[in-house]
């Protein structure tokens, strides 16, 4: 079987994004299916691809994988303008491709929601299969953070997502939440998927060498958030936590927030301006490079805004990635993960907006290093137990087939 599989964010493990398209187009492969990753330029992204672009687009094999990426540079430090004219333009060409390829099955992931839009030409003009995964709910998520407010294109996001989700023939949602909004939308769960993201065992179980930014001692605990610094990560509630620690003399926890993102200049101000030494800033790094980092690490931070769209509606890599290495979860936002967390006693669940429970988690964690371990090690068996990316991208190729029969 011929997929054409379109995710505008696609990313090689040599780049710093998560992986999840790449390790599932890998499964494909390894099933004796052939891919084409379609794609654009994403900044932190790897495609792999080192041939000049001709005519807006590029082609080549990576790792087994047709990828064709086009030249639209995108990056989370664009405006909203800007990425919905990139979003928009990656969409129309997608379109092209799914009119004139030759392929069995088209696959399209978010975000963003434009994704779909191939999907829905190739169902109804050329009447192939459609699968539609769904990473975030929109236009759910926009509205509940208030980024998005003009009802004309809330309502035209609301019809999109309509459409796509009648379209296709199989659809994946990567949370509970993501699933039941889906069935919500009038989708018969028979045709509705649970696949969340998973853990990259492989790279982040690996024997690795550990190492530390130079600001962080080796006596030092530190906690590690990876990924985008933007509105919905809520950032700004660990650097509350950060304040806290300083007014109790506690120098000896460093915040590490690794990643790039909007809002990230305006956390590095903050933290100047507020004597903040207690949180360094480092740059993305490659997911290899990453499992090193988290070898060194004492705990993983899942962060995100207090919008209760996010409590059921997300599946955050990092989450996926920290338990994969073994550590301990600290989460500040109530829901799957939180209650996970709970069950499996692998970290620490906080309430949102409370910086004194923030960080008297965190004196508690630097208190009992040897809870610590057994938290992670709790972490990493329910990794490879329920988690495994293998066992999830089998199960994902397994729905992805069945689409044909």
């Amino acid at each position: 079987m011929k997929i054409i599989y379109f995710h505008q964010h696609f990313s090689t493990p040599s780049g710093s994004l998560g992986i999840r398209s790449y390790e599932m187009a890998r499964r494909l492969v390894a099933r004796n299916h052939q891919v084409i990753m379609v794609c654009g330029s994403y900044k932190g992204g790897e495609t792999g691809l080192v041939v000049p672009f001709i005519g807006g687009r590029r082609r080549g094999i990576v790792d087994g994988i047709e990828i064709i990426e086009f030249d639209l540079a995108y990056s989370n430090s664009d405006g909203l303008v800007r990425r919905a004219v990139t979003f928009l333009k990656f969409a129309s060409r997608s379109i092209g491709l799914a009119l004139t390829e030759r392929y069995d099955v088209l696959f399209a992931t978010t975000t963003p929601l434009t994704a779909g839009i191939p999907g829905i030409f190739a169902r109804w003009l050329r009447g192939k299969p459609f699968v539609f995964e769904v990473r975030d709910l929109w236009p759910e998520l926009p509205r509940a953070m208030g980024v998005i407010r003009n009802p004309l294109m809330l309502g035209a996001m609301s019809i999109l997502e309509w459409v796509s989700y009648r379209s296709a023939h199989r659809l994946i949602g990567l949370s509970p939440g993501i699933v039941d909004g889906i069935t919500h939308r009038g989708i018969p769960q028979q045709r509705v998927a649970l696949v969340p993201n998973g853990c990259d065992l492989d790279i982040f179980a690996a024997e690795v060498t550990p190492w530390r930014p130079a600001q962080v001692r080796s006596t030092d605990l530190m906690a590690v958030f990876a990924g985008t610094h933007g509105m919905a990560n809520g950032l700004d509630a660990v650097l509350d936590a950060a304040a806290e620690l300083k007014r109790r003399g506690r120098s000896d926890i460093k915040l590490l927030l690794i990643g790039q993102g909007k809002l990230k200049p305006s956390l590095q101000a903050r933290a100047e301006r507020d004597g903040l030494s207690n949180v360094v800033f480092h740059e993305p790094v490659s997911k290899a490079r990453l499992a090193g980092l988290m070898a060194a690490a004492d705990l993983g931070l899942q962060i995100l805004a207090n919008v209760p769209a996010f409590y059921y509606g997300t599946s955050p890599n990092k989450f996926f990635d920290y338990i994969a290495a073994g550590l301990p979860v600290l989460n500040n936002y109530p829901g799957w993960l939180a209650e996970m967390i709970g069950e499996h006693r692998c970290g620490f669940a906080v309430p949102p907006n409370d910086p004194v429970a923030f960080a008297d988690a965190l004196e508690a964690a630097a208190g009992d290093r040897s809870a610590l371990k057994v938290m992670g090690s709790y972490g990493r068996a329910l990794a490879e137990k329920e988690f495994s990316r293998k066992l999830l991208a089998d199960r994902w190729v397994d729905w992805i087939e069945g689409v044909r029969r």
